[in-house]
């Protein structure tokens, strides 16, 4: 197989979870902001895809150079090798952007690039008339920040945030891979009670019953790069392969969801059994303020209301102080809750034990996290 360089692109303050989740299908990597670069062959590409809960979406680079005119970008780009990626009917969109760069006009740059392509494949394939691009797709892109291009083509097709299970969805609903990151942030093991207050359409929830059982969050959704010939029909079985071999779907799992708002509880449930999880995990209608239980050693992670908008700020604030009452007395269990909210610590009763800064899409936000007590040494073994 050949090596290719691959990116798989994050949003802001999750590029360290994606690296991690890079080596841990045993590749090395490097980071920048929003881009982790790593290097494999095709099998690399399929299980990324599949795999990676926290990226955005896996990209190829075909090349990446210092570009301060047309020109320069025109050369540089038709000096690419093409022909390895793109057959002679491809359809092969070009988008772009440009940050701090010389080149500031995006549509030209898309243009000149588009036309560069072209002229390498016209002397590859011997062509002279215009290409049908009615082939497999490759969506390409230029991006330019400070004169260096990058250019890349997509490997994913829709963002790796779309899994497949979301029948249903309420106003906002948080992202599957910002919910993954999430709970990776947390002490969480699927030997332990996991519940969301504020389930909503149940993303949350889903995302710890897939990494509960090890189930690879792509296993169920197609990729734009399946439809390419250099990439096999037997690659992308052996990684889906795989992914069935590593699946534990005998891990019980004690996973609950509540939402305040009954028609949420529904959706939630038809999404968990679109994912295949339904018989997993537990939805109710229920107030945060009326959480009780017995067990012990358990994890809250929650994405309530910020009280963004005009009028909802003293109710959602008088909601964080019921929470922080109702789960006062539980001093074994861990607390973490996502909020753009500055008076939540206050709100809460008490101060965070750390708090990390997330995006939740273009809403800045702090994760704040309240760790419990842990479990005797016996238990934990």
């Amino acid at each position: 197989m050949s090596k290719y360089q691959l990116i798989a692109t994050s949003a802001m303050g999750l590029e360290a979870l994606v690296a991690k989740e890079v080596k841990a299908l045993g590749y090395e990597c490097t980071v920048d902001n929003g881009r982790i670069n790593f290097e494999g062959d095709e099998l690399a590409i399929v299980r990324s895809n599949l795999w990676l809960r926290t990226a955005d979406r896996i990209k190829l680079k075909v090349g990446e150079f210092k570009a301060t005119t047309f020109d320069e970008l025109f050369e540089k780009t038709k000096a690419l090798p093409w022909e390895q990626f793109l057959p002679e009917n491809a359809e092969f969109p070009v988008s772009g952007k440009s940050v701090k760069s010389k080149l500031f006009s995006v549509s030209d740059c898309q243009a000149i690039v588009k036309k560069a392509i072209v002229e390498r494949l016209r002397n590859k394939y011997k062509k002279t008339g215009w290409f049908e691009e009615n082939g497999p797709l490759f969506k390409i892109e230029v991006s330019l920040l400070k004169d260096t291009a990058l250019i890349s083509i997509d490997c994913s097709g829709a963002g790796l945030h779309k899994r497949g299970y979301r029948a249903g969805q309420g106003e906002a609903p948080i992202k599957e891979t910002l919910a993954a990151a999430l709970i990776m942030l947390t002490n969480w093991t699927p030997e332990r009670p996991f519940v969301d207050p504020f389930c909503g359409s149940g993303t949350i929830p889903i995302e710890a019953a897939l990494m509960g059982q090890n189930i690879a969050p792509g296993f169920n959704r197609e990729f734009v790069s399946e439809a390419w010939e250099w990439i096999s029909e037997q690659t992308w079985e052996e990684g889906r392969n795989e992914a069935e071999d590593l699946a534990n779907y005998d891990q019980p799992l004690d996973i609950t969801g509540s939402d305040l708002d009954h028609r949420m509880v529904k959706i939630a449930s038809e999404n968990a059994f679109e994912a295949g999880l339904g018989d997993l995990i537990t939805f109710k209608q229920m107030q945060v303020r009326d959480f009780h239980t017995t067990k012990e050693y358990g994890v809250i992670v929650g994405n309530p209301p910020y009280g963004e908008r005009l009028g909802e700020k003293e109710a959602v604030e008088n909601m964080y102080r019921e929470m922080g009452r109702a789960l006062a007395p539980y001093e074994t269990w861990s607390v973490y809750i996502l909020t753009s909210n500055e008076n939540f610590e206050a709100c809460y009763g008490k101060p965070a034990t750390k708090k990390r800064k997330l995006f939740n899409g273009f809403i800045k936000t702090d994760y704040y996290q309240y760790w419990g007590k842990r479990p005797p040494r016996n238990n934990r073994e």
